[in-house]
């Protein structure tokens, strides 16, 4: 009886996961290749989380996000833990937009480094695993519409669990990577992750387009 119960829970793990192969599968085709716009009210408003890193990713993302309509917010802005630097520029930001007062909704949340300068690879796992979790909280705790990213380390726990969360079937948050400007030829570590997973992929560079043809050159933004 306990090898027929055995025998049953392979079965079962094995079915299970066949399952959420072929649905991995689905999704990428839906991602990349489908042309398939979900419907929704011009007037709803679109929950957008924002992952911010240090230095020129910040700057770029304030330059990307400053033309971004009413109807983007809450605005939710992630940083690492011990990004003050990007905090600060967040808060000035919402504080210098001249925009009515319902839209003005922002929150802040921090998430552990996926890693550090100069950090081991294999202490890397541990602690992007810890961002992660992190990331898996903060998706339900706010269940955005829209991940809007250009390519900091603590953009990629946040954009795997929200595809994570589309495989399963529990929502399809969108995810749109805009490559740095600084890449010209070769891509960031984060966009050769989230090439395959982002809904849409947007490079300013053309020569970046010419090896990954799933992106979309839209020009120099920044």
């Amino acid at each position: 009886m306990f090898d027929q119960f055995i025998l049953f829970c392979k079965n079962a793990f094995c079915s299970l996961l066949c399952l959420y192969v072929i649905r991995i599968f689905v999704v990428y085709f839906r991602v990349h290749k489908s042309k398939y716009v979900e419907k929704r009210p011009k007037s709803m408003p679109v929950k957008v989380m924002i992952p911010l890193g240090s230095g020129g990713h910040t700057f770029e993302m304030f330059r990307l996000i400053q033309n971004l309509g009413e109807k983007f917010y809450p605005r939710i802005y992630i940083l690492a833990d011990s990004d003050s630097l990007s905090e600060q520029k967040a808060k000035s930001f919402e504080e210098s937009k001249s925009i009515n007062s319902a839209t003005k909704s922002y929150v802040i949340e921090k998430i552990l480094r996926s890693r550090e300068v100069g950090q081991s690879w294999i202490s890397t796992c541990f602690t992007t695993l810890k961002a992660c979790s992190t990331a898996f909280v903060l998706l339900i705790k706010h269940r955005p519409d829209l991940v809007l990213c250009n390519g900091p380390g603590t953009c990629v726990p946040i954009c795997v669990i929200a595809f994570l969360f589309h495989v399963l079937g529990w929502k399809h948050i969108r995810i749109v990577y805009v490559e740095s400007i600084c890449r010209v030829k070769t891509m960031s570590l984060s966009g050769k992750i989230l090439y395959y997973i982002a809904d849409r992929f947007f490079v300013q560079w053309p020569q970046l387009k010419e090896n990954y043809p799933h992106a979309k050159y839209i020009g120099k933004l920044i």
